[in-house]
């Protein structure tokens, strides 16, 4: 019954129109997630109301192919420019725009799509295979481990960008926490530094703050510069960029797995599927030192990660009703705007959805590569232009994309201050990527905490008798006693002794 349910399904998507219909909305994905300001969630919701009309194949072919190309496009501005097209791609940054300073912006980009759509691909074998079990595992994560799971990420994206001062990258995520408590609480629904500001009652909106921190200090460095250099790209051959990614094939499907499980818990997202993925490849490196300087292993990990995510957080949403990241939540609604309904039952009532779903993920995921591979020969030219030509277009691309959000003209005003904080974090060497993440995270870690505080009348206990969340506190523990130098210190007194 399984293999007629792919077979239907291969045929399905294989059809001229549908396979029209994969290129068109995967091509769309792509550009909208190289775009900064043009999210995969505005993607997939912006595709929803168009494909109200489309057959029911054709309108879910359709979201997938956005998906993913949402998700993965993002990589080439944030190779190119420094300047993430979506907050998934915030962690290939670190090591992709230095490889495109040496002028193998080429190189970069290709490995950085080839591990998206592995990633992806292993992500479909997840869906097919490991719904139910992974679904369950889910569940497990009540208020106490969501708070513990977004500090965790803070502290770990802090320790990545550091440059070897931990403390920093801990004080930028922190400071990104604080802002994400600007606005209504999601408690009390009682304004919090909004002093009768009825836009920062609405919050401060991701999407300018991400543009701000990783956009402008770009464009103000271009024209602080005293001379403006333009790169020399170096021609690299297909055959070299399969030899490299043969070379971090084992870090490939480390970070994919990675991202398939950071997918399947409720509310995280690609870009914290991102990051765990550097970290982990990051510490299984034998030369640590060189992430964030242009390591392969680094853009490969990253990418495989968010991209795995999508498959990741498309499980929950079959399984449990219950979307996995925000661009989930959209395709849950289109899911059920298109007459499915997701949960429990879904296997017993539509058992080919998930045979479906997965194979539209399989050639959604090669129809990313063969398109951003075309693409990308006209992409990387970017890097061939003068900054100081390039850098004004940029800068109307960031002030169009914070204002496409709300259509809100306060959003552009926030991207200019977080554009000067920005500047200045890079001035005094803080890392800009933990702040995002905090701000990222913040809404996560309030709500749980308190909600979890309001079931236990304000008693810490229950989180020390959960499995999870002493995993959680022990490694939390080992990086801060890691940091302060008390594991330094006992070897020093072991060797004495």
């Amino acid at each position: 019954m399984a293999l007629q349910y792919l077979m239907e399904a291969v045929s399905s998507v294989t059809m001229p129109l549908n396979l029209l219909v994969l290129v068109l909305a995967t091509l769309a994905g792509l550009i909208m997630g190289m775009l900064p300001g043009l999210s995969a969630t505005m993607a997939i919701a912006l595709l929803t109301g168009l494909s109200y009309g489309f057959p029911k194949d054709a309108a879910l072919i359709s979201l997938i192919g956005v998906y993913v190309g949402s998700i993965s496009g993002g990589c080439q501005s944030a190779i190119l420019l420094n300047i993430p097209g979506t907050p998934a791609s915030a962690a290939t940054a670190l090591d992709g725009f230095p490889l495109a300073n040496r002028g193998d912006g080429g190189l970069a980009i290709f490995m950085a799509t080839t591990a998206s759509s592995l990633g992806t691909l292993i992500s479909v074998v997840c869906v097919l295979t490991l719904t139910p079990l992974l679904s369950s595992f889910a569940l497990e994560f009540i208020s106490w481990e969501f708070f513990l799971l977004a500090v965790f990420g803070t502290m770990i994206c802090g320790s990545l960008t550091s440059n070897g001062n931990v403390l920093k990258g801990w004080m930028a995520g922190l400071l990104g926490l604080i802002v994400s408590q600007i606005g209504m609480d999601s408690v009390n629904t009682y304004p919090r530094f909004s002093y009768g500001n009825v836009n920062l009652m609405s919050g401060i909106q991701l999407i300018p703050v991400m543009i701000g921190l990783f956009g402008f200090p770009e464009i103000i460095q271009a024209f602080t510069q005293l001379e403006s250099k333009v790169l020399k790209l170096s021609p690299f051959r297909i055959r070299d960029g399969f030899s490299r990614i043969g070379k971090n094939i084992v870090a490939i499907v480390r970070s994919s797995f990675i991202g398939v499980g950071v997918g399947i818990i409720p509310g995280v997202g690609e870009d914290v599927g991102g990051w765990l993925s550097y970290w982990a490849s990051k510490s299984a490196s034998k030369d640590p030192d060189s992430f964030g300087k242009g390591n392969e292993t680094g853009i490969v990990s990253a990418e495989a990660g968010n991209n795995a995510c999508i498959g990741g957080a498309i499980i929950p949403v079959m399984s449990l009703a219950v979307p996995g990241s925000a661009p989930a939540a959209v395709l849950l609604a289109a899911f059920l705007m298109h007459g499915y309904r997701p949960g429990p039952l879904l296997l017993v009532e539509s058992p080919q959805f998930v045979y479906q779903i997965g194979i539209y993920l399989m050639f959604a995921a090669v129809a990313m590569w063969l398109i951003a591979m075309g693409i990308s020969r006209f992409t990387v030219k970017i890097l061939g232009v003068n900054k100081k030509i390039l850098m004004p277009i940029i800068y109307v691309l960031c002030v169009i994309g914070a204002f496409l959000i709300n259509h809100n003209m306060f959003d552009v005003r926030i991207m200019f201050v977080f554009g000067l904080i920005g500047f200045l974090l890079r001035k005094i060497d803080f890392p800009s990527a933990p702040f995002l993440l905090g701000v990222i995270l913040g809404p996560m870690a309030d709500s749980n905490l308190r909600r979890a505080l309001i079931i236990s009348d304000g008693s810490l206990a229950p989180m020390f008798a959960r499995p999870i969340c002493i995993v959680f506190l022990i490694v939390i523990a080992f990086m801060i006693l890691s940091q302060a130098g008390l594991f330094k210190a006992l070897k020093k007194l072991g060797r004495k002794g």
